[in-house]
């Protein structure tokens, strides 16, 4: 499995950061994780085929992680030189079809009839998608941010990634993804300015203590934190595994 952090940043503006999107090979798949404004363009840059995508999965829809969605719709109708003839389907939380029609009355027909089939799921919390039967299975898990906002967990053979979108300190979502390869968790705000729906350095290193995954990635990085250094905070908040701060285009490998 190799993945490709596309977009590490939030909605605020960063020179350095792009909003959320996280490239995810395996096999024959080819998803990815959150679409937000500048993830397309970041795609082309970093040489990912963004015009070879299986899936797209949304963890729920802030502007900052679905933003760029259709301008990927956009891109794989107009932009290619040989049409699209293969499927892409669209996974995320209860309201995804519904967000692609609203879409569509925005956009025009291209959002729901690009050229090529188009394909929608909403997912329910608990939920086990096999992308690929007995090889590839995608499991869900409710987080508190929105009323319909979702974490992921991604299990191949080669190893096992977790995707915890945005959301708060909660005990079921670090047991949901104890264990796991390689855990990329939001960590957005400084401990002094906690807030239910987010995750800080102590509040990531207490869902890190339940995971325990093999490493763990910091994404979703205001720019409150630059300057700072992020690892040792999370570190004094009580976790002491391997852990990395994302930055658009760091690459790992299961």
């Amino acid at each position: 499995m190799k993945i490709t952090v596309v977009g590490s940043g939030t909605i605020v503006p960063d020179p350095e950061r792009v909003c959320a999107g996280y490239y995810v090979e395996t096999g024959t798949h080819r998803l990815l994780l959150d679409c937000g404004p500048g993830t397309l363009h970041h795609l082309g840059r970093f040489g990912l085929p963004w015009d070879r995508l299986t899936h797209v999965a949304l963890s729920h829809f802030h502007t900052d992680h679905i933003g760029d969605l259709p301008s990927l719709l956009f891109a794989l109708k107009y932009g290619l030189t040989v049409p699209r003839r293969d499927e892409l389907t669209i996974l995320g939380p209860a309201g995804t079809g519904d967000l692609l029609e609203r879409l569509r009355t925005a956009f025009g027909d291209y959002i729901t009839d690009p050229g090529f089939p188009l394909r929608s799921q909403d997912l329910r919390s608990g939920e086990v998608v096999g992308l690929e039967p007995g090889r590839i299975r995608l499991r869900v898990h409710a987080t508190p941010h929105t009323a319909a906002s979702i974490a992921y967990r991604i299990e191949t053979p080669e190893g096992t990634l977790g995707y915890t979108g945005d959301t708060g300190f909660s005990r079921e979502l670090g047991e949901f993804l104890q264990g796991v390869d390689l855990l990329i968790a939001e960590c957005s705000l400084p401990d002094e300015q906690a807030m239910d729906a987010h995750l800080t350095p102590t509040r990531v290193a207490a869902l890190a203590s339940l995971a325990r995954p093999g490493r763990l990635v910091l994404t979703h990085v205001y720019p409150v934190f630059r300057g700072r250094d992020l690892v040792a905070l999370v570190r004094e908040g009580g976790w002491d595994g391997e852990t990395h701060v994302a930055v658009d285009g760091m690459r790992f490998e299961l």
